[in-house]
């Protein structure tokens, strides 16, 4: 498609005529060839002495258009959008092969004063270079980091530049026949001049870099700045992406972090961000920049800034809910103590009451022999066997009486209440009491959910030890969907495994059944 506005069309079509113009006018040079080819005639007729200075025209006019087709790429990649600008890039680096092959023109004529080889690698590389990036401009633009490639290719023309330069003005001033004499001579010189200007690349990489992609610079000298603060302890790793913002200049930008275990990117609020420009650590990507035309170069810059915030946000999240948790743990045991002092009170509490009273009545009643003392004692010892069964009630409702012996034991009495089949296995019998209640906690748990919500017909319990850790797992062939939802029962069992150190996992697709894991700390 020919480039918009009148100007740019104007541009393209001279590109198109002029140096047609100026072969016709070469062809009609009256001048002689030259040798060996000084003795041929002009196959066409030529024009007459006085035109000959005709053919410069074209040429000024191919200088200028040179001059106007870089300022008409210059317009076009301000007003275009990101992919057409990564185009507009690898044309444009394309199109650096031709003062490259003027240096190599410069060089060979300097260096031999003939066409070498320089030459042919210079028109080599500009009638080969310039289809291929145009191609890759065309097909696969986001393939390379073309900013890198175009830094390190003007870097390198300045420098070869300034090599030629100073080589030029050097053998002048030595009086050198250059390269024509003595190649030893020009060579030795060559790599003089080489080594004396090697220092200077990396501030002309520097200041190539500020020229070509002053943008892209800021961005980095901005990150710099932050972490350089965030190390003396002057701001904080979350206003990466504020900075991001004012350096790109690009105020809907926003930063998304990868947190352990998701798989979604979410910014410092928690919000949801998706983009294409990612941060890459040892191979994979722990964020994203999104919103804006992120350099490569300033989204690797991020990495350390992002796996920084990145942590922070996973730390303050467990932070979160372990104080979460520990309010449930305290509710809950509020809840038990209410609930305790309320059963001692209805039930243990009055009958110890009516039995000392029963006692007291019996010893004012001693000596008159008005009180049945045999049926009194014999309803004082009924109601002290009542008080002892509800206190030991009690005493295992906080820890199961089937414990007592084992986890063993105590699995088999679950599996001999349980209305469905239990099958269960236990490969390490011995372990701490506290281990041991929580893993009888967690089967009880999921085995009553299995029966009760999720209509099994079948339920699997298998307690193994993995290293220095002992694995709960309940498996069921039920209904699914169940989950660690807040207040229920799944929840509160989390809480005690994680009091342990523990962790709780629930897979439950719907339809396909539950899984319910708990892995315990338990030293050898």
């Amino acid at each position: 498609r020919l480039p918009a506005g009148s100007r740019a069309r104007w541009v393209f079509r001279g590109v198109l005529v002029v140096p047609v113009v100026f072969d016709v006018l070469a062809m009609l040079d009256p001048s002689p060839y030259d040798p060996p080819f000084q003795d041929y005639g002009h196959p066409l007729p030529t024009l007459p002495a006085a035109y000959a200075w005709t053919g410069l025209i074209p040429l000024a006019l191919m200088m200028a258009l040179l001059v106007l087709s870089v300022l008409v790429m210059r317009g076009r990649y301000r007003a275009a959008r990101t992919v057409e600008r990564a185009q507009v890039k690898w044309f444009a680096l394309g199109a650096l092969a031709l003062p490259g092959t003027l240096l190599c023109c410069w060089a060979d004529y300097l260096l031999w004063g003939e066409v070498g080889v320089l030459i042919w690698a210079g028109l080599i590389a500009l009638y080969a270079g310039v289809p291929a990036l145009t191609a890759l401009a065309l097909l696969r633009h986001d393939l390379y980091d073309v900013d890198r490639a175009a830094s390190a290719v003007a870097t390198w023309g300045v420098v070869t530049a300034g090599l030629l330069a100073v080589y030029s003005a050097v053998s002048f001033a030595g009086g050198f026949a250059v390269g024509r004499g003595s190649a030893v001579t020009a060579a030795a010189l060559t790599a003089l001049v080489a080594a004396a200007l090697v220092p200077v690349k990396n501030r002309v990489r520097r200041r190539v870099d500020r020229r070509l992609f002053p943008v892209r610079q800021a961005a980095l000298a901005a990150l710099d700045t932050l972490e350089r603060e965030v190390h003396e302890g002057r701001a904080r790793p979350e206003q990466l992406e504020s900075v991001l913002r004012d350096a790109l200049r690009e105020p809907g930008l926003r930063v998304g972090y990868l947190l352990p275990g998701s798989d979604e990117f979410r910014d410092a609020d928690g919000e949801l961000v998706t983009g294409s420009a990612p941060v890459r650590l040892g191979g994979r990507t722990i964020g994203i920049v999104a919103g804006a035309d992120c350099p490569r170069e300033v989204a690797a810059a991020c990495v350390l800034l992002v796996e920084t915030v990145r942590l922070r946000l996973e730390v303050g999240r467990a932070l979160g809910e372990v104080e979460a948790s520990r309010a449930r743990m305290l509710r809950a045991g509020y809840r038990e103590r209410a609930r305790l002092e309320r059963d001692l009170h209805d039930g243990a509490q009055q009958r110890l009451v009516t039995l000392g009273m029963a006692l007291r009545l019996a010893q004012r009643h001693l000596d008159d022999g008005s009180v049945d003392m045999d049926g009194l004692l014999d309803q004082a010892v009924a109601e002290l066997g009542t008080a002892v069964a509800e206190l030991r009630e009690l005493a295992h409702g906080l820890r199961p009486s089937s414990l007592d012996d084992g986890l063993g034991p105590a699995l088999e009495a679950l599996s001999a209440r349980a209305p469905i089949a239990l099958d269960w296995r236990l490969v390490r019998p011995e372990l701490p009491d506290e281990v041991a209640t929580t893993a009888y906690y967690v089967a009880s748990e999921a085995v009553t959910n299995a029966v009760k919500h999720a209509g099994a017909g079948r339920i699997g319990l298998r307690v193994q030890e993995e290293g220095e850790s002992i694995r709960i797992a309940v498996e069921d062939d039920g209904c699914g969907g169940a989950g660690v939802r807040p207040g229920s029962g799944l929840a509160g069992l989390a809480d005690r495994v994680a009091a342990l150190g523990g962790i709780l996992t629930v897979s439950s697709p719907a339809g396909a059944g539950t899984v319910v894991e708990a892995v315990l700390p338990c030293a050898s």
